[in-house]
């Protein structure tokens, strides 16, 4: 499963945001994280946010699935567990 990552420009960081990446990638396997390119199509789409403003934009990206946001520590776990949730009932489709 190919999951595209968008990251906001950082202009007002309240967390590591490349941190937050890397903690997803380790626990979530099975998806294949790249930096998400206009015309590329990717089945999930993660954007991750500095801050409570969530200014990265994402509408230009081909996703045929879910968009997961992330803009704060206390929500990767919750979207790791809904990655891994995702992807197993994508596993099971094929």
């Amino acid at each position: 499963m190919k999951c595209g990552v968008r990251f906001c420009g950082g202009c007002n960081p309240r967390f590591d945001r490349g941190k937050a990446l890397r903690e997803i990638e380790s626990d979530v396997k099975g998806l294949d994280f790249s930096h998400a390119v206009e015309g590329e199509t990717y089945d999930c789409l993660l954007v991750i946010n500095g801050c409570p403003a969530h200014c990265a934009s994402y509408g230009h990206f081909d996703v045929k699935g879910r968009i997961y946001m992330v803009w704060d520590y206390s929500q990767i776990e919750e979207v790791k567990k809904q990655l891994m949730e995702d992807s197993k009932l994508e596993m099971e489709d094929l």
